[in-house]
């Protein structure tokens, strides 16, 4: 329950930063018509949202079509801001080569899952997404972004470009918690790792967070900080909460994120992201 030293004023806000999976989208990763219709009044009112989301661009983009945002967008955890519809991008905060082929080689030796996402180039901009062999958990990532890995030799691959926009083990918590040490051991604060959805590991440059992809497109924006609530419910979520005046986590979302929320609502299959947006903003949609 919010506090009277807690609660923001309505007329303060002046943006709202959206994770997709787990809060704005349903559990079956719809958007409903309810929070189309809430996200779009605030937007009329002059009330910016911003997406900050863990996918790739071209993996959120019926998302923030449906949702009729243009602007500045976070996308793979904050590696990316790129300015949408169009393509332009503001920020690309890559993960070094070497940091990416330990990886896959630990993926090799303990038989994990893992994939990397690589940037396009000036002809294509769109994100590439590569992996060393197939499986369920490929499928698994298809169903749930609509983006399928091309197979391809890893090392290889990485030669052609700069670094990797983000590289991800899918595996299980328990699989996790086997590389997740050895990773941070070798490189320390250099990566910047975060679970999200359950079996996804990310591992991404440690200037690469929702909460720094924040902090450049409120700048992009001219914005404060102080005036933006932010929304999450993963690990890759908290960074965001930092980054935002206040914070508002769902009641699906992780343990630690409701403890580090500033309000806990309901869970996104009730719709509780614009439930909360109908009531703060006294929304008649």
């Amino acid at each position: 329950m919010m506090t009277a030293m807690t609660q923001p004023r309505p007329c303060s806000i002046k943006a709202l930063a959206l994770d997709l999976d787990g809060t704005t989208l349903r559990p079956d990763n719809s958007l409903s018509e309810r929070t189309v219709r809430a996200v779009r009044a605030c937007a009329d009112r002059g009330i910016r949202p911003i997406l900050c989301t863990g996918r790739a661009v071209q993996a959120a983009e019926e998302y923030r079509a449906a949702l009729g945002l243009g602007g500045p967008h976070v996308y793979c955890n904050g590696a990316v801001v790129a300015e949408m519809p169009g393509w332009k991008m503001h920020t690309l905060a890559l993960q070094d080569k070497e940091s990416a082929l330990f990886c896959a080689a630990l993926a090799r030796k303990t038989g994990f899952y893992f994939q990397a996402y690589l940037p396009g180039s000036p002809e294509d901009p769109r994100h590439r997404l590569v992996s060393e062999r197939g499986g369920p958990e490929r499928d698994f990532y298809r169903k749930h972004t609509g983006m399928e890995s091309e197979i391809v030799d890893l090392e290889a691959a990485l030669a052609e470009t700069p670094g990797c926009i983000k590289t991800m083990f899918i595996a299980a918590a328990e699989a996790q918690a086997q590389v997740r040490p050895l990773i941070a051991e070798r490189y320390g604060g250099s990566l910047y790792l975060a679970g999200s959805l359950g079996p996804f590991l990310e591992i991404m440059s440690s200037r690469a967070t929702k909460g720094e992809g924040l902090k450049a497109a409120l700048k992009i924006l001219n914005l404060d900080s102080r005036d933006i609530i932010a929304f999450g419910d993963e690990e890759n979520d908290l960074p965001l909460f930092r980054a935002a005046g206040f914070s508002v986590a769902p009641a699906n979302a992780r343990d630690m994120v409701k403890a580090a929320a500033g309000l806990v609502v309901g869970s996104n299959a009730e719709d509780a992201v614009s439930a909360f947006l109908e009531g703060f903003f006294d929304l008649k949609t």
